[in-house]
């Protein structure tokens, strides 16, 4: 992990928070609130670090994709903190380590309990990815439920080359305390790789996945008891069969096995 050895910044800013490594990655213990009460102090004056602190998340597509994918790979061993938002990785903690995850984080859950949290402490969010038509919606009806959040600006994901810059370097000048970046694996982390250098004035940020396609409405969460049973890759299949079937299929095993074998308690980096 010579990439999270050499970030003594990112080091520095979550040695407080105590790990385990669960299919190869190493996932942060925290609950859903703690996660967020993190993120929440990790902006304010005294906490605010250098560059941004980047969070991930990963699930067991994630584990396997790292598996078999050594930039993927290079990319989640280079957050800061990474969430377990699969709950496979829940259970298997229970099985492998006296360290167990409290709970699944999933992103589409702690973007509300921040959203409430920093409406209450006046921070501010940035919320870019997905398709401009996408992003409009979802910013709008984030402008609904917490109206009193300040969202300095929105983008679509859909930049490259100079406009891709030039929006990074106005995203900066707006220095938002979140930066939520929604533009899927691996494309995400990679922005986040890529750009960080230049997001000095950012506070915090958080690769988030299909987050704004939930955010607008485009698409339905599982059922509570198919999130609970750790079945909502089979919810997903259903809505979308003839893009996720593959995947799932081909991914599931690989990260079934990981988790069994390659799941330890040790904190050490």
């Amino acid at each position: 992990m010579l990439e999270r050895r050499a970030n003594s910044v990112g080091r520095a800013a979550t040695a407080s928070i105590p790990r385990i490594t669960l299919g190869g990655l190493r996932i942060a213990v925290l609950n859903l609130e703690q996660t967020a009460d993190f993120m929440i102090d990790a902006v304010f004056p005294h906490r605010r670090v250098t560059r941004p602190i980047y969070l991930t998340s990963a699930n067991g597509e994630v584990l396997a994709r790292c598996s078999t994918e050594p930039m993927t790979d290079r990319l989640f061993r280079s957050a800061d903190l990474i969430n377990a938002d699969g709950q496979p990785l829940v259970a298997v903690s229970r099985l492998k380590s006296p360290m167990r995850l409290p709970e699944r984080v999933a992103t589409t859950d702690l973007f509300h309990v921040v959203a409430r949290k920093a409406e209450e402490a006046n921070l501010s969010f940035y919320m870019f990815g997905a398709d401009e038509a996408e992003n409009a919606i979802a910013v709008a009806n984030v402008r609904k439920m917490y109206p009193k959040l300040r969202i300095v600006g929105h983008s679509h994901g859909y930049l490259r080359g100079d406009a891709l810059r030039a929006k990074v370097d106005e995203i900066n000048d707006l220095a938002p305390d979140y930066l939520w970046v929604a533009l899927g694996v691996p494309y995400e982390q990679a922005f986040v790789a890529e750009y960080t250098s230049r997001l000095t004035k950012v506070g915090v940020i958080k690769t988030s996945g299909g987050l704004f396609n939930f955010l607008s409405g485009s698409r339905a969460r599982a059922p509570r008891w198919m999130q609970d049973a750790g079945l909502e890759w089979v919810w997903r299949i259903w809505l979308e069969p003839r893009r996720l079937f593959w995947r799932y299929f081909t991914t599931n095993p690989r990260a079934l096995y990981l988790l069994l074998n390659r799941s330890r308690s040790a904190n050490a980096d």
